[in-house]
């Protein structure tokens, strides 16, 4: 009943929503770089005259399109990193034109940081999303050398991360496998290499892209918290030429061209790091590296259609002593088609393979393991410029999971392993939206939508049979939980459903305008996440096990609530944002005391259901203009977790109570900013303040045959010590002839400036001489200065 409601008022919004009589015509086109062809994304247009004033947005493939009433119109055309462009037209029928943008001079002493269009910051009911282009990343200090994409969302409030050395990113309390990561929208399930050091993102090849932690469209499902959106470059469809650097720890180098000139075009970038190499001329045989190839091509098959192939393959490799080696990495393949049925309606279909690989050899046992997960994605979206004040997007998408926990195989005879592959899991995740955006008055904006999710496990597979399906027993007399023994099985043929889950999503964000400097804006989100990362620790590591929901792991269910003020001041130069938030994940997975990870054919048997819940206040000062530009954000937060016992007689996980979840951070503040002197000199500078992370910590201890074993309290009631450091760059651009192809520059960068020996993890122990308990602090990284020359041709 409440979903046929749900579906009613929908609809009726929908109807009331054509009621405009003045006869329109539509203005669209595409917007590119005057230089190279790129479509720009996300591009502020504004259309006006005596009459009206109207600004719209470039599309992720640079499309725009608004139906406006015959007269004359000035056009402004505002970007990041690019001159403003005017131009004045008269529409007294349907019109299509294209425009191009040329890029800023490097001479013009104001770096903008980030956009000051009052209607993106004010008009807009998008709240909780922070857009970035490559041009704002590479005005932030580059770390060894090479700007970083998921260092600089750090810098954002609600974003951080488990700690120094720890791959992955948590928004707003979520933990990092509740991140949908998207590259050319193929989902990336690990995004860091060499242990969260570098991103899998080569910033030469990224054009755009846009992190949600709140009023997420309903095109996105999938994850509970958040969505990074990021776009490749297409390629220069003009000219040939070269980007690259070379560093002490890493190299890069990106090659673009035609391939028909204005019609087709291709990107070609590889990365390597090599300070093994350094360790081998040591005689060290310990190594860590990585190397990652991004692609793409395009091409235009007439003025409504358009054609892409982009791909990304990554590995990282980590070796100790030849012994224990350790490979794993991402590799991503997308083919789209854009389609223009008129000047109203965009489409865009893709079909999209990506796979997370894991691989590890320990030669003193003498095995290969290996696990993994595989998805296969078709994906048709349509967007529908209805007319200036109302928009409708709409899509269905299809996912086909195929899951690798682990597979052994022995290296040879002697090892007395058996080869052994653990049972594959298989699902699939159909899914449709519908999501609007409309102006409902001069004040009030908003964006509402829907998304039905479905999702299916599927055989072939043999699943245990439980008492009461119930796959963990508790034992009251010791206080504990265990394993339940399975009184059965059950045969799943192939492609048989195991399990079935179906969930609307609704989604609805408002803004309400003040006046032309200030808006309040509000948003609700609920989400569904099917899949589930097997861990138990604070961030994703290579060996960590992907898994579907089933009749013991049930989907993930987010409700997620947030309120916030938008202030312009001295138009638009300083901004301020100011967010708060309040959500909570059913169905959040939890372990039982001991649980054993790897290699378990029944994980269900040391898992939980529990809940989570976060809640805090966002707050973003920001300097638009100016030599000296540059943002503050802190955060005030909590993150928390609850796994209550499932009968009065049970104690639940951590005594049934609430506590902290591994990511939580109650304070964290960034300072960033970028200072151009002149024009061959700029700097860069980034301040870190974190709450320590949430640890447990022995309450007392107890002997036993002459050595002291430790007592732990409550999960995560401790935490490490307050982490904080500086970074700084500096980047010379040395006097060029104005004339010559070949453009250079030194990027200087020290890396915790000031080494402060941050905390990773404190373990307990007694000492060997005395026998007395100590504790000793891990530290990863010191100072850690870095030199590189980045090039372009």
């Amino acid at each position: 009943m409440l979903r046929n409601k749900i579906l009613q008022a929908l609809f009726f919004i929908l109807l009331t929503s054509f009621g405009f009589s003045q006869e329109k015509f539509t203005l669209s086109g595409t917007l590119k770089d005057a230089k190279s062809n790129e479509t720009i994304i996300g591009a502020t247009i504004q259309i006006k005259n005596s009459e009206l004033t109207r600004t719209i947005q470039t599309n992720e493939y640079g499309y725009y399109s608004i139906s406006i009433p015959k007269g004359e119109y000035n056009i402004t055309i505002q970007t990041i990193g690019y001159e403003n462009l005017t131009d004045v037209i008269y529409l007294e029928s349907n019109t299509k034109k294209d425009f191009l943008i040329n890029e800023k001079s490097k001479e013009i002493e104001e770096v903008l940081v980030v956009s000051n269009n009052k209607s993106i910051k004010i008009d807009k009911p998008e709240m909780s999303v922070n857009k970035l282009t490559i041009a704002q990343i590479k005005s932030m200090p580059a770390i060894l050398g090479e700007v970083d994409v998921i260092k600089s969302i750090l810098t954002l409030p609600g974003v951080t991360n488990a700690g120094e050395g720890q791959s992955g990113f948590n928004v707003r309390g979520g933990a990092a496998d509740q991140n949908l990561i998207l590259l050319d929208e193929a989902t990336i399930y690990n995004s860091s290499h060499l242990f969260g050091f570098f991103s899998v993102f080569n910033a030469d090849a990224i054009k755009d892209l846009k992190l949600y932690k709140g009023g997420i469209p309903a095109r996105f499902g999938g994850r509970v918290a958040s969505v990074l959106d990021i776009y490749q470059k297409e390629g220069n469809s003009k000219n040939f030429g070269m980007t690259g650097g070379i560093g002490l720890i890493s190299s890069r180098l990106l090659a673009e061209g035609p391939i028909v000139k204005d019609k087709g075009s291709f990107l070609v970038a590889g990365r390597s790091s090599y300070a093994h190499l350094f360790l081998k001329l040591a005689n060290n045989n310990n190594s860590a590296y990585f190397y990652d190839l991004n692609t793409k091509l395009n091409y235009k098959l007439n003025d409504n259609n358009n054609l892409f192939l982009s791909g990304y393959f990554g590995r990282d490799v980590f070796s100790l002593n030849e012994q224990f080696i350790n490979t794993y990495g991402n590799s991503v393949l997308n083919v789209r088609w854009n389609h223009l049925f008129n000047s109203k309606l965009f489409s865009n279909a893709s079909f999209i393979y990506s796979d997370y690989y894991y691989g590890l050899t320990l030669d003193f046992i003498g095995f290969n393991w290996e696990s993994g997960i595989k998805n296969y994605n078709f994906k048709y979206d349509f967007k529908h410029y209805l007319s200036d004040n109302f928009k409708l997007y709409y899509g269905a998408n299809a996912i086909y999971y195929d899951f690798n926990p682990g597979r052994i195989e022995p290296i040879n005879s002697e090892s007395g392993i058996n080869e052994k592959q653990l049972a594959k899991k298989y699902a699939f995740e159909p899914a449709f939206y519908l999501d609007a955006e409309q102006k409902l008055s001069s004040k009030l904006s908003v964006n509402y939508g829907l998304r039905y999710s479905m999702f299916y496990r599927l055989g072939e597979e043999t699943i245990n049979i439980y008492e009461n399906n119930q796959a963990v027993t508790y034992d009251a007399d010791l206080g504990i939980y265990e394993k339940a023994t399975p009184i059965g099985t059950q045969y799943y043929g192939k492609n048989k459903t195991i399990a079935s889950f179906d969930n609307f999503e609704p989604r609805i964000a408002l803004a309400y305008t003040i006046n032309e400097d200030q808006s309040i804006k509000a948003s609700y989100n609920r989400m569904s996440q099917y899949l589930h990362l097997i861990s138990n620790t604070q961030s994703p590591t290579p060996l960590d096990v992907w898994a579907p929901s089933d009749n013991f792991l049930k989907p993930q269910i987010l409700d997620q609530f947030a309120l916030g003020y938008f202030k312009n001041i001295k138009n638009g130069d300083y901004t301020l944002e100011v967010e708060s938030f309040y959500k909570t994940v059913k169905n959040r997975l939890d372990y039982i005391d001991g649980a054993d990870l790897i290699a378990n054919e029944a994980i269900e048997q040391v898992l939980l259901p529990g809940k989570t819940r976060a809640y805090g206040l966002e707050l973003m000062v920001k300097k638009n203009v100016g030599k000296l530009s540059g943002w503050i954000s802190y955060t005030l937060s909590r993150s928390e977790q609850k796994t209550e016992g499932r009968t009065p007689i049970e104690t639940g996980i951590n005594k049934g109570e609430w506590y902290k979840t591994g990511w939580d951070k109650t304070h964290n503040l960034y300072v960033t900013g970028s200072y151009k002197s002149n024009e061959k000199w700029s700097f860069g500078s980034i301040f870190t303040y974190q709450t320590g992370q949430p640890i447990t910590f022995p309450t007392g201890q107890y002997q036993y045959q002459g050595i002291n074993v430790p007592v732990y309290g409550n999960r995560n009631e401790d935490n490490l010590p307050s982490y904080h450091r500086i970074d700084i760059s500096a980047t010379l651009n040395p006097n060029k002839n104005k004339g010559r192809k070949w453009q250079g520059e030194w990027v200087f960068s020290v890396y915790n400036l000031y080494g402060r020996k941050n905390a990773a993890s404190i373990n307990f122990r007694q000492n060997k001489d005395d026998g007395s308990n100590e504790a000793v602090k891990l530290s990863i990284f010191g100072i850690v200065p870095s030199v590189t020359y980045n090039f372009k041709f």
